[in-house]
């Protein structure tokens, strides 16, 4: 089965086609792509789903590396809005 395998900074991303056996799971999938030692991803997604290290992968899937948020969302949406209700001169 034809698996993706993605990590992503900023800017740019690095992606790793594999073909594996059925059965596979998440581990499988990044220690074949060379990502198992990834100090920089907290977590693992399918197609932007959570998964963890041992969820089963199925034909197609895209297994994604999850890195810490840069910016706190709320916050960020805090300012946005700021900057929107101060009057211009």
């Amino acid at each position: 089965m034809k698996i993706e395998v993605v990590r992503a900074w900023p800017r740019r991303f690095e992606a790793v086609e594999l073909e594996l056996a059925e059965g596979t799971c998440v581990a499988d999938a990044l220690n074949a792509a060379g990502f198992e030692h990834d100090a920089e991803a907290v977590a693992y997604a399918v197609f932007g789903v959570r998964a963890t290290l041992q969820a089963p992968l199925h034909d197609g899937d895209r297994v994604e590396l999850l890195r810490p948020l840069q910016a706190d969302p709320k916050e960020a949406r805090r300012r946005r809005a700021d900057l929107k209700t101060k009057p211009r001169l």
